[in-house]
């Protein structure tokens, strides 16, 4: 079991992490700041100039994952992991792939008020003040401007966490305090498992299928998962025997409670190469034609592997989903037009 301790600069993270992890029993402290660390020295300058966040590095992010499978799998118990983490399709990546290894996670929130994180940014010492061995004070200031600067990130990130964490206002707690209701919370199940989809990852080529809803207006239906950044087509993996438009079928009816009463139309089969650590495989797109207005006011989200669900046109579709989807999406739609499937490869017709 993973406990994840989010929260922003100030909020007491590491401090608390350090004492829970010696209130737990078999528990171990792992910080995920040495991953950013050790890739600012593995990755080429170019490539860090690229991102303002070594969080928004994919290696990064997957490396969390990786590591703390690695670290649970020798060492077994309880894992305390001290880590901001503001944005939601983050959030989504490394918690979806920890579920994929079938950890379960216990996310918790440290939540002081703003007057309280302001006050313990400005108390932070300062090497040069202090005597102590370190960068200069002027590095310190710079540090100390960040930690303020993300405090309207955090303000802004407070209704997806407020909902997907156990919070703890702890501004008037010491850390011990602060250690104890956490082991309170995760002892009487308060601080329960995040609620998140949980697919064994592949360890092979894999088929999907997809399948397109519309409206009245053309619009195509995208669903947002919890477990993986990016919107995404109603549908899942084919399941061994299973016929793929009646796999569709199936994942419309789990994932929006939307009963098909025919098999969908084939659109487009795309061939996925593999990219490391995807094995790719065969992706297929169905046409589940247009929904009436019953069927639409009847749509829910009865899992926990969707937040939403929403009709968008082509161009918004661009801006919601990765490239290689978009592009399986607009064939999708030519073929639609057409009435004729195609078949492409890496999201592309072949000659």
């Amino acid at each position: 079991m993973i406990v994840w301790i989010n929260g922003t600069f100030g909020a007491g993270k590491t401090s608390t992490a350090r004492e829970l992890a010696g209130l737990l029993p078999d528990s171990t402290l792992f910080d995920p700041e040495f991953i950013g660390d050790a890739l600012r020295v593995l990755l080429p300058r170019k490539r860090l100039a690229e991102v303002s966040d070594y969080q928004d590095l994919p290696s990064w992010r997957r490396l969390v994952v990786d590591t703390a499978a690695a670290m649970l799998a020798e060492l077994g118990g309880v894992l305390v992991v001290p880590m901001t983490v503001l944005r939601q399709e983050y959030r989504d990546e490394m918690f979806g792939g920890l579920a994929a290894r079938r950890i379960p996670v216990r996310h918790v929130l440290l939540a002081p008020a703003e007057t309280i994180l302001r006050e313990r940014i400005a108390a932070r010492e300062e090497p040069g003040k202090s005597g102590e061995p370190g960068e200069p004070e002027a590095v310190d200031l710079r540090v100390r401007q960040r930690a303020y600067d993300h405090i309207a990130a955090y303000q802004q990130a407070l209704g997806w966490l407020t909902a997907d964490a156990h919070v703890i206002d702890n501004g008037v707690l010491s850390v011990r305090e602060t250690a104890e209701r956490i082991v309170e919370a995760v002892r009487t199940d308060t601080a329960r498992v995040c609620d998140i989809v949980q697919t064994p990852e592949p360890t092979r080529e894999t088929v999907a299928a997809g399948v397109l809803l519309f409206d009245e207006r053309d619009r195509v239906l995208l669903v947002d998962p919890t477990y993986k950044p990016g919107w995404e087509f109603p549908g899942g993996i084919v399941e061994p025997g299973e016929a793929p438009a009646r796999a569709g079928m199936r994942e419309v009816e789990e994932e929006l409670g939307l009963t098909l009463d025919r098999a969908p139309g084939l659109l487009v089969v795309d061939w996925e190469p593999p990219r490391h650590p995807a094995y790719g495989g065969l992706r297929l797109l169905f046409d589940g034609g247009a929904l009436a207005e019953p069927d639409i006011a009847g749509l829910r989200l009865p899992g926990p592997e969707l937040r939403e669900w929403r009709f968008v046109t082509e161009p918004e579709a661009a801006e919601l989903l990765p490239p290689q989807r978009y592009e399986r999406l607009r064939w999708a739609l030519r073929a639609r037009e057409r009435g004729r499937p195609l078949y492409l490869e890496a999201g592309h017709p072949t000659p």
